[in-house]
Order: C-alpha cells, then sequence, then structure tokens
C-alpha cells in the first residue's frame, strides 16, 4: 500500500520492518521472471483483497477461513510492495501512472478488507467501520502532505501497511487458537478482535490529530517564512527601481547641464507609455 510517488517528492519509510523488507523486495525484483510486469504484480494485489473479504466473510461457517484470509494478507504484500519496487529495478518507472493507479486500488482494497470484517463473526461492523474511517484519514493526511510539501510519508511511530498486515495475520492466528474471547463491559460487550479494531482506530485518529496540529503550525511558520522573503524580494526590487529612476534622472541633469553650457536645445525628458 502507498508505495509509489511521483518523482518530484521525497519519499520517508521509516518502519520496524522496513531494513527486511527493503531487502526482501529487492531480491525478489532481481529474481522475478521477465514476464513478470508490475501491472501484474499489481492485479494480484487486488486479487488478493478479495481473497481476504470472501475469507473473512466465509469465517461465518467455519474459522479455518482465517487461514485463507491470512494467505491473502501476504498476497497482497507481494504484490503491493513489489510492483513499484520491480519497475525502480527494471527502470521503467510512470510514476504518475503508479501513483495514481497504487492508491485507487488501495481505498477499494481497504474498504474491501474493513468491511468484510465487519460482516465476519470476529468484529463489530461499526466498530470495523470505524477502523476504515480511521485508516482513510491517514491515507488523506500522506496524500496533503505530499502535495504541500513534496514529502511522500506513510510510517508513522515506525509503524506502516506492512506493520498493520502483520498484526492481521497475528490477529488472526490467535483468535484461532485461542478463539475470540467475550468480555463484557459496562459500556457493552466486545470481543478481543474488537479491541485490536477499536486499538488500531485509536492509534490511526489519534496520529491523525498530532500530524495534522504538527503540520498545520509547521505549514504556518512555512508560510510567514515565505511571505517574509517575497515582502524583501519585493523591496529589494523598488530599491533597484528607484535607483535606476534616479540613476536616469541623474544622467538627464547631466545632458541639461552640457546643453547649457553648449547653448544647445534641451532635450526633453521621454514619458513612458
Amino acid at each position: 500500500m502507498m508505495d509509489h510517488q511521483p518523482q518530484d517528492q521525497q519519499r520517508v519509510i521509516e518502519t520496524i520492518l522496513r531494513p527486511l523488507e527493503k531487502k526482501a523486495l529487492n531480491w525478489l525484483a532481481a529474481h522475478m521472471p521477465v514476464w513478470v510486469m508490475p501491472d501484474h504484480l499489481t492485479a494480484l494485489g487486488i486479487l488478493a483483497s478479495l481473497l481476504i473479504a470472501v475469507s473473512l466473510v466465509l469465517t461465518n461457517f467455519s474459522p479455518h477461513f482465517l487461514w485463507l484470509a491470512s494467505l491473502g494478507v501476504v498476497l497482497n504484500w507481494f504484490g503491493d510492495s513489489l510492483d513499484g519496487t520491480l519497475a525502480r529495478y527494471r527502470k521503467i518507472e510512470r510514476s504518475n501512472y503508479g501513483f495514481y493507479i497504487d492508491h485507487a486500488v488501495d481505498s477499494v482494497d481497504e474498504v474491501l478488507i474493513f468491511l468484510a470484517l465487519g460482516l465476519s463473526p470476529y468484529v463489530r461492523m461499526e466498530l470495523a467501520g470505524l477502523a476504515l474511517v480511521a485508516y482513510l484519514l491517514m491515507s488523506i493526511q500522506v496524500f496533503l502532505f505530499a502535495q504541500v510539501k513534496g514529502v511522500f510519508q506513510i510510517s508513522f511511530l515506525r509503524l506502516g501497511p506492512t506493520e498493520i498486515r502483520c498484526i492481521m495475520i497475528l490477529a488472526n492466528t490467535v483468535v484461532f487458537f485461542v478463539g475470540n474471547p467475550v468480555i463484557r463491559l459496562s459500556v457493552g460487550v466486545f470481543t478481543l478482535y474488537d479491541f485490536i479494531a477499536m486499538g488500531l482506530s485509536l492509534l490511526l485518529f489519534g496520529a491523525f490529530i498530532v500530524l495534522t496540529i504538527a503540520r498545520a503550525r509547521e505549514l504556518a511558520a512555512y508560510d510567514i517564512r515565505q511571505q517574509a522573503l517575497k515582502a524583501e524580494r519585493e523591496a529589494r526590487k523598488a530599491a533597484r527601481r528607484a535607483l535606476r529612476a534616479e540613476r536616469k534622472a541623474a544622467r538627464m541633469q547631466h545632458k541639461a547641464r552640457k546643453a547649457r553650457d553648449h547653448n544647445l536645445p534641451v532635450p526633453e525628458a521621454s514619458h513612458p507609455q
């Protein structure tokens, strides 16, 4: 998810698994068959998201479909993360196309997966929807900052899309072996997977609020500096114009004195049109 960006943007991905992930992706790109193209991997990522969604819905009949959902998560990582790496490795990047398609597809994938979680027996639909809103808000945060600052940052608190995938696989594994315990609180009844969804939502909402405030202050200070620099440039331009006008007046005065000294007609100053 979110692995493409236009060439004029700086990429920032600092996550827990990034060093290992980068080595794995580079190795896979170097050993990928020639006939495999980035678009094939993007299509695989889409099909993997459908596999995840269908498997989660089918867990209503058997928890064994959690393993199929986890396989879909791995295939989604493979296709979605490797397509950009392969394009860069082969130097066949289509940055604008890749950025657009990758994130359009990601948006559909996220909706499918979170809604399928809500349709599974493990997460309440309202909590799955809340997690989806939080994830989409963070996606918007990424796009906005990339637009205004040219910095494409998809990692927060050392977590990124790959870490979220790992959390989902871990949650599937735990729920399969220990079940989905029900926890009764004064505010309602929740399952273990509900708490995972709520924890993810709170983390993403918190990151969105903190980043919005911090980046708004940063951008406000940046705009003030830019306005000050613009005012300085305008002042320098005005000073240069005044200096040129002063020099022109001095030259005209010099010509007038020479004309008087030689009893010649005084040349008229040309007026700007």
